[in-house]
This record gives structure tokens, sequence and C-alpha cells, in this order.
């Protein structure tokens, strides 16, 4: 059976989580990071240009913060399944990602919360229909 590769949009206005990231998911052979971007607002553009498999997104960001950014990004790219990723564990923020229809997992829960995240959202897509 052919693998599948999940494409990766990274959302973080910080450069070093972004940075982080690329290197932790890029061991990961089904994982492909496809752009990056660091507020909201680029989300959306980059999302619309680069139509993702999945996007990661932190909840307090300039400009757009994650949750909003992820209620645009049913709109935008209706395809691409969402991932929240946040110090701001509580049950708004998670009831919130909820409501925006995206996974939720806190920064402490470490990377491999995050990968299962990722592949448990990208299942959710229309990514089976594309065999890399």
């Amino acid at each position: 059976m052919p693998s599948m590769t999940i494409r990766i949009l990274l959302v973080d206005d910080q450069p070093a989580i972004r940075r982080g990231l690329r290197m932790s998911l890029g061991l990961e052979t089904d994982l492909h990071i496809v752009g990056e971007a660091g507020d909201g607002l680029e989300a959306l553009k980059a999302a619309r240009d680069l139509k993702p498999d999945v996007v990661i997104l932190d909840v307090e960001m300039p400009g757009m913060d994650g949750l909003t950014a992820a209620e645009k990004l049913h709109q935008i790219t209706p395809a691409s399944a969402v991932v929240i990723l946040s110090l701001h564990d509580s049950l708004v923020t998670r009831a919130r990602a909820q409501a925006a229809e995206a996974v939720f997992v806190a920064k402490h829960e470490g990377v491999g919360a995050l990968i299962a995240a990722i592949r448990r959202a990208a299942r959710g897509t229309n990514l089976s229909r594309r065999l890399v």
C-alpha cells in the first residue's frame, strides 16, 4: 500500500517554536512541512496558497489569534484540518477549539501528543483520496 504524506502548515508567532516544530516533525516520514506563518492573517493567505492537509495554530498571536484563524480557515480551505497547539490549557480554550472544529493539544503534552493529534486530524480530512 502506498504511504500517505500529511502536508502541514506551521503557524506560531515565535520563530524558535516554529524551528523546533519543523525539526521534531521532520523526523517523521509521513509528515511534511509545506509552509510557515507568524500570525493568523499570514496563516489564511498561506493556507489558501498551499492547501495543507493540517494547519497547526498557536492560540495567542498578534493580529489574529489562532482560534479566530481556525474558524476562518474552514471557509478558505475546508479540506484542511486544524490542530490548536497552545500553552493556554483551559476548559474555555479547549471548548473554543472544539467549537472551531479543531483538535487541541497543550504544549506541555509534548511532541508525541502533537504527532498523534496531527495524524488524527488528517484522518478526518479528504487525505485518504490523495496517495503519495
